[in-house]
C-alpha cells in the first residue's frame, strides 16, 4: 500500500521529505526538479522535458552523459574489480591511469596521490605545501591565495578560499592565509609589490590559485602573463606551487591544463570534476619529484598521512582513463577547437550589446556580465535561471553573471540554441 501511495507522488515531493541539498537555503528555494536521465548533451525531467546541459553538469560531464565508451569499459571492469583498499595494495586501473595522465599532465608532475573530491583534492595540496616545509624544517605555515578564489568545503579548501558566503561560519577555525588581487594587464607591477610585502612580513609555504579562470568568483579571468609573473615570484623565494585544476583541467581551456598556457609550471596539481567525466566521484593530487622527495624517510612521521575509504577505486579509475583516451583523441580536440570558435564568434555578437558588459571567453568557457547589480543567489539570477530552464537550456548563472561551459559533444544546433536562448533572456530582462 506506501508502495502504491509513493508511487503517486512525484520525485520532486518525495525529495522534500528527507534531502538537504547543496548551496540551498530551502525556506525560500524552489522546490527540486526531477531529472529521470541523461543522455549526450540533454537532461530528461520526470516529466519528459528535455533540457541542454550548457554547462556539462557542473564542469564534469564534458564528453556527454552515459557515454557509451566509458560505461562500457566501466561496466567490464565491474565483472573484474569494483573495489579494493589501496593501502598496501595496487591494481593495474590506477597504475594505467597515472601512466596516462603523467603523459598530459604540466611538465614535472611525477606522482598522484588519489584521493575523492575536488575540495579533497585541494585539502591535499595545502597539505603537501605545509607539510614538505614542515618536513625540511622550515618555519613556514602561512598559505597564500587569490581574493575571491574558491578550492573547496573542508577546511583547508575552505581557508584558502575568499568567497565569504560559504565560510562565514568557519572563519574563526581557519589556518592562516594572506591574499592577494588576481592580475590584470593593467595591476600586475602593483599585484607584484603585494606580494613581495607579504613574502618579507609572513612565512608563506605554498600558494594555492586557480590558473587563468576562478569558477565560482563567476567566471573571473585574469591575465597569463600576470599569473606567470606571480608564479615565477613565488618560486624565487621557495613557495610551493599548487595549481587547482579542478574546474579548469581536462581541456575547458582549449589545452589539457590551464598551467598549459603559462611558462611557470606548477609544483601541484590538484584534479576532479571531468577527470572521471561526470560519471563516478574521485580526485587527484600530482605532484613533482621535488615535493615527493621531502615525504620520502626512513622516518614515518614525515610520511603523507592522509586517506579515504575508495581512494582509487578501480572502476573511478577505469572511468577517468576512458576519459583521458577520448581527450586526446583528434575527434574530441577538434570539437573542442570548434566550440572554441563559435564561443568567439558570439561574443562578438555581444559586444555590441548595451545590457552587457566584460565579454570573454577562453576555450569553451565563455562569459559575460549583465550591467545590473543583482545577489549572487535570488532575484534577478533566479528569474533568469529559470528563463533558461522553461525554454529548454540549463544554465546556471552567478549573480549578474551568465556563462556557458557546454559539454565537447554538444551538436552544431544544441550550441545555438543556448546562444539564442541567452540572447531571448537580453531581451526579456
Amino acid at each position: 500500500m506506501r508502495d502504491i501511495e509513493m508511487a503517486k507522488e512525484s520525485l520532486s515531493d518525495r525529495d522534500k521529505k528527507h534531502l538537504w541539498h547543496p548551496l540551498t537555503q530551502h525556506k525560500t528555494s524552489p522546490e527540486m526538479l526531477a531529472i529521470k536521465k541523461a543522455k549526450g548533451c540533454l537532461l530528461t525531467d520526470e516529466n519528459g522535458k528535455e533540457y541542454i546541459d550548457g554547462i556539462s553538469s557542473w564542469y564534469t560531464a564534458v564528453y556527454g552523459h552515459c557515454n557509451e565508451y566509458i560505461t562500457g569499459k566501466v561496466a567490464e571492469q565491474m565483472q573484474q574489480l569494483d573495489q579494493v583498499v589501496f593501502s598496501g595494495f595496487t591494481h593495474e586501473p590506477a597504475i594505467k591511469l597515472s601512466e596516462a595522465l603523467v603523459k598530459i599532465l604540466p611538465d614535472g608532475q611525477q606522482k598522484l596521490f588519489f584521493n575523492d573530491n575536488g575540495s579533497t583534492a585541494t585539502e591535499i595540496g595545502i597539505k603537501m605545501a605545509l607539510q614538505y616545509h614542515h618536513n625540511l624544517g622550515n618555519d613556514r605555515k602561512v598559505m597564500l591565495a587569490f581574493e575571491e578564489g574558491f578550492h573547496g568545503d573542508t577546511f583547508g579548501a575552505m581557508s584558502v578560499s575568499g568567497l565569504s558566503v560559504y565560510n562565514g561560519a568557519f572563519e574563526d577555525h581557519f589556518i592562516r592565509v594572506e591574499r592577494i588581487p588576481v592580475p590584470t594587464k593593467d595591476n600586475t607591477s602593483e599585484v607584484l609589490s603585494i606580494l613581495e610585502e607579504k613574502i618579507e612580513k609572513h612565512n608563506i609555504a605554498g600558494f594555492i590559485y586557480e590558473p587563468l579562470i576562478q569558477g565560482a568568483a563567476a567566471m573571473k579571468f585574469h591575465d597569463p602573463e600576470g599569473l606567470n609573473a606571480i608564479l615565477k615570484k613565488c618560486r624565487e623565494n621557495e613557495i610551493i606551487l599548487v595549481a587547482d585544476e579542478v574546474m579548469t583541467g581536462f581541456g575547458k581551456t582549449g589545452k589539457y591544463f590551464a598551467s598549459d598556457h603559462i611558462t611557470e609550471k606548477p609544483d601541484v596539481v590538484c584534479m576532479s570534476k571531468a577527470l572521471t567525466a561526470g560519471l563516478l566521484p574521485m580526485g587527484l593530487t600530482s605532484c613533482s619529484m621535488k615535493i615527493y622527495g621531502a615525504f620520502y624517510s626512513d622516518d614515518i612521521a614525515k610520511g603523507l598521512f592522509h586517506g579515504h575509504t575508495y581512494t582509487a577505486n578501480p572502476l573511478a579509475c577505469v572511468a577517468a582513463l576512458a576519459g583521458v583516451e577520448l581527450l586526446v583523441s583528434k575527434d574530441i580536440q577538434a570539437n573542442i577547437q570548434h566550440i572554441s570558435e563559435a564561443n568567439i564568434e558570439f561574443c562578438k555578437k555581444l559586444e555590441g550589446n548595451s545590457k552587457v558588459k566584460n565579454v570573454r571567453s577562453r576555450g569553451v568557457i565563455m562569459a559575460f556580465e549583465l550591467d545590473v547589480e543583482t545577489d549572487r543567489y535570488g532575484g534577478l539570477r533566479n528569474k533568469l535561471f529559470k528563463f533558461f530552464m522553461d525554454h529548454g537550456v540549463f544554465l546556471r548563472p552567478l549573480g549578474n553573471t551568465i556563462y556557458i561551459l557546454p559539454p565537447f559533444v554538444i551538436s552544431d544546433k544544441e550550441l545555438s540554441k543556448i546562444y539564442s536562448v541567452i540572447e531571448s533572456a537580453l531581451t526579456e530582462f
